[in-house]
């Protein structure tokens, strides 16, 4: 009974050590990332963590970005893009990437419900005269990085373009990208990027996929060049579109059996943003050829970034997560109508991208 007693005190002595032990442990973890919070947010971060600042810095080591991670929401996005067009043609004009890339370097790439409200503060003080931009970021450390990376991924979608009304070219100033799905077409969708994939091989889901139904016509979301055509054993017939800047790569992926294109889509050919380039379907997994072996009617998008051409294919492509962009996209959708007698699909306004007429200018004058 005794040496059961004793027993009992030892083990109780040494529980009470390990909790104690534990204790300290914790005490001495919660300075360390108080500190790393306090040492951030006296950098101007607003209390990014330290280790997503360091990410920024390796991105960059070798000359040019190396990883990107966008994390803006739909609502950061509209608030950054109408602050932008209420101030076009005034001064000052906010840029709606600038806002955005502030608030990243804010909270160190992420964004939360209090974003919408940096940037609106930032942009009321900026209209009043208070601060710049330049004034606002001069202490960022990393600002310069999201600017860089934030422009990548939306540099080609906001600008002046004109659109046909009664025969009559009138300009604009706004939203020249489309969601990749035609007006007046459902879908459902969620956030699946980085989602496993398991055909050929283990690998995340670099895309965002938009459910719907067979011949739903697919819209170029920015104009550009088509890079690549024909078939893919994972993305079947898929398209492949270069910005005019280089650096954005969209990719359509999954389209329709037998008929996946737009009559007269073909590589090396030019698109405007909002014009109809193929078809939804469920073509792919397959090393033959126009083979349906994807269960689920869906349009895969991709973005890929490219800030330096060894980044195009390989083991160092940068992919983001569309799903907040496919949401901010929504608010401009391309209307398509029915090419009577045909499996056609055209969009009903024709737009004008000022950046599509530069590059076949440029491209004429190169051939003469």
């Amino acid at each position: 009974m005794k040496r059961q007693r004793k027993r009992g005190g030892i083990r109780f002595a040494v529980r009470i050590e390990l909790a104690l032990l534990l204790a300290v442990v914790c005490v001495a973890v919660c300075r360390e990332l108080s500190d790393r919070w306090q040492d951030s947010a006296q950098r101007g971060e607003g209390g990014g963590w330290v280790s997503e600042s360091r990410e920024a810095v390796e991105a960059t080591a070798d000359g040019y970005i190396k990883w990107v991670e966008f994390h803006a929401t739909c609502e950061a996005m509209a608030e950054a893009y109408d602050q932008d067009v209420d101030s076009y043609g005034k001064e000052p004009h906010l840029d709606w990437i600038e806002l955005l890339a502030y608030a990243g370097a804010k909270k160190g790439g992420e964004f939360d419900g209090g974003s919408v409200k940096l940037i609106r503060e930032a942009a009321q003080e900026i209209r009043d005269g208070e601060t710049t931009m330049s004034e606002l970021t001069g202490d960022m450390e990393y600002y310069d990085y999201y600017l860089e990376a934030y422009d990548a991924v939306l540099g080609g979608m906001v600008g002046e373009f004109s659109l046909e009304e009664d025969g009559i070219w009138k300009r604009y100033y706004g939203l020249k990208a489309f969601s990749p799905i035609a007006r007046g077409f459902d879908y459902s969708h969620y956030d699946d990027f980085g989602a496993s994939r398991s055909y050929g091989y283990a690998r995340p889901h670099l895309g965002h996929d938009m459910m719907g139904q067979i011949g739903t016509p697919v819209v170029a979301v920015e104009s550009g060049v088509v890079e690549a055509l024909g078939w893919n054993q994972y993305g079947g017939w898929r398209i492949g579109i270069r910005s005019f800047d280089g650096r954005r790569y969209y990719y359509y992926a999954h389209l329709r059996q037998n008929y996946p294109y737009a009559e007269g889509l073909e590589e090396g050919g030019v698109v405007t943003a909002g014009d109809v380039i193929g078809y939804m379907g469920h073509t792919g997994y397959s090393v033959k050829e126009n083979v349906n072996n994807i269960e689920t009617v869906h349009l895969h998008w991709g973005l890929q970034l490219i800030f330096d051409e060894s980044q195009k294919e390989g083991d160092n492509e940068i992919w983001v997560d569309c799903y907040e962009l496919t949401k901010f996209l929504y608010r401009n959708r391309s209307e398509a109508a029915k090419v009577p007698g045909t499996k056609e699909w055209r969009r009903v306004r024709e737009m004008r991208d000022p950046e599509a007429e530069k590059h076949c200018k440029n491209k004429t004058s190169m051939i003469q």
